[in-house]
């Protein structure tokens, strides 16, 4: 498996597999899928996007971008997006891996999480087992597809 920058060729599967996680409705708080317009756009748009790939295939991806401006410019955010058939095969922390070695590389500081859904508990203890600290609770503040409200944990990282 290897993790690299995304090409223009890649987006067909980048947005196959952020629009799966956006359906699934339990870890983006996004609600509209992206087309082929705005997933461009939307990857052109992050300091840097990868992707898993091995023969040719994506199996995940990552984006990285500011989680704030200014005086706290140098903190960034990032998200991930495994396929269905690929979780369960540390695609995911080979992503987190990378995502780090990249933010350091894009001269950010800290690693930030704004909200990880209390109940994905393999990416908390993933983004644990990979020196994340967690910064507390917020009580009902993601809105799962169903309509019903789970706590979110934000989590941080020292680059």
């Amino acid at each position: 498996m290897t993790i690299r920058k995304y090409t223009e060729n890649d987006l067909p599967a980048m947005i196959s597999i952020w629009n799966e996680v956006v359906e699934d409705g339990i870890a983006f708080p996004q609600e509209e899928p992206l087309t082929a317009e705005s997933g461009a756009e939307f990857f052109a748009s992050q300091t840097y996007s990868a992707v898993a790939e091995e023969d040719g295939k994506i199996y995940g991806l990552y984006i990285l971008h500011p989680n704030n401006v200014g005086r706290c410019g140098h903190i960034c955010n990032a998200s991930y997006a495994v396929s269905s058939e690929s979780r369960g095969k540390h695609i995911g922390e080979q992503l987190v891996k990378d995502c780090l070695v990249q933010a350091k590389n894009c001269s950010y500081g800290v690693l930030q999480f704004n909200a990880v859904v209390e109940s994905n508990i393999h990416a908390r203890h993933l983004y644990e087992r990979l020196g994340f600290v967690q910064l507390g609770t917020i009580p009902k503040g993601f809105r799962m597809k169903d309509g019903h409200f789970e706590n979110i944990c934000p989590y941080y990282h020292e680059l």
